[in-house]
């Protein structure tokens, strides 16, 4: 987010896009406070089209292709794309407003279609190659050489080399993969803001810490519901909730709003997105060549191939059941002796895990150091 695009942009000016002129800020942190949401598709087109334009310079050099005018000339273009980019999907997943949400399609197309063009371009892959073959003569750097490498292979794996007509059917693959995906994160941004726990009564906080209490009073104010108490299903409101709230209902009723979100058969439904991206997901492994697209991801991963993720995750599993299974017991003998006429469930473990804690590890005044 921080990486400077000073060239790329002209001095700021009263009514300039922000994001299109050169920041006065500190750091060249981004001018968040007087960036809007107006402000990201013309920043958008005209970080494209200079990419563009810095891509279309590398296929038209006539010299013969090199790893600087080439490889770099290649890695350092599209900086101010980045750059826009940094800052519309920051503040799109921490504080997506109306006005970012209403262009996130349009944004998520445009950069599908931008990627596939750059990606997919004979004319750029064939210079890259060129560099790519002479490798072993180029006595190149460690650094240098694992950027020639990701580089080729980013082409290769992003179906540079299919015929024409596979290319086709790929871009429809990854223009509605962006779509489904920009689709299912605005489904569960909706369900995550519109879920409330709405409290009334004040005995209902038992258990609480004042801080989380006075937290809640303010978000409650700042909904217009002064004198009650609001939790959300953002983390810093529910975790202190489900950790130390007394009241079991409302645990639960906060936990389950939490891990529905998009499971509630409603408009904001994510089932269907979530099968029709997967089996997208299988159609572009194999039209690349790989069995699954678990194969297709992991070849640039350590694991390599899938079994070896499952000989991890077995080996993990192993060793952490039989300690959860413990953890677990610990925390039914309390619900036991404290009277609870129930079994341990997921909204509850945070609760008992505490009162677990404070039993084995807090010390009391007379052993406090």
């Amino acid at each position: 987010m921080l990486s400077s695009c000073q060239g790329k942009k002209t001095d700021n000016q009263s009514g300039e896009n922000p994001l299109m002129t050169a920041y006065t800020t500190p750091y060249n942190v981004p001018p968040f406070e007087d960036i809007k949401p107006e402000h990201y598709l013309p920043a958008f087109e005209k970080a494209m089209a200079d990419h563009k334009a810095e891509v279309a310079a590398i296929i038209s050099n006539q010299e013969t292709a090199t790893f600087e005018n080439t490889i770099v000339a290649l890695d350092n273009a599209g900086q101010l794309l980045s750059e826009v980019s940094s800052v519309y999907f920051s503040l799109k997943s921490a504080h997506g407003v109306d006005g970012i949400m209403a262009i996130s399609s349009e944004v998520s197309q445009k950069l599908s279609a931008h990627g596939d063009d750059i990606s997919l371009n004979p004319e750029l892959f064939e210079r890259v190659k060129t560099v790519y073959e002479q490798k072993e003569a180029l006595n190149l750097t460690t650094e240098q050489n694992m950027l020639l490498d990701k580089t080729y292979k980013g082409f290769v794996r992003s179906g540079v080399n299919l015929p024409e007509d596979k290319k086709v059917i790929l871009r429809e693959i990854n223009a509605r993969s962006s779509e489904l995906a920009n689709q299912f994160n605005k489904n569960l941004l909706a369900e995550t803001n519109s879920f409330k726990l709405v409290i009334e009564n004040e005995k209902e906080l038992a258990g609480l810490p004042e801080s989380v209490i006075a937290a809640a009073a303010e978000t409650a104010s700042e909904m217009n519901m002064t004198g009650k108490w609001v939790f959300t299903t953002q983390k810093p409101s529910m975790l202190p909730f489900i950790q130390y709230a007394e009241n079991r209902d409302l645990r639960e009723k906060l936990y389950k709003g939490y891990y529905m979100r998009g499971n509630n058969n409603d408009s904001l439904d994510n089932k269907g997105l979530i099968s029709e991206m997967v089996q997208l997901r299988v159609k572009k492994a194999n039209l690349l060549g790989y069995d699954s697209y678990a194969d297709y991801v992991l070849e640039e991963r350590m694991a390599k191939k899938p079994e070896k993720v499952y000989e991890l995750l077995e080996n993990l599993w192993s060793k952490a059941l039989p300690v959860a299974k413990k953890e677990r017991a610990e925390m039914q003998k309390i619900i036991d002796r404290e009277g609870g006429n129930f079994k341990l469930e997921s909204w509850d473990w945070w609760y008992y895990a505490e009162k677990v804690r404070k039993e084995k590890y807090d010390l009391d005044e007379n052993h406090a150091l």
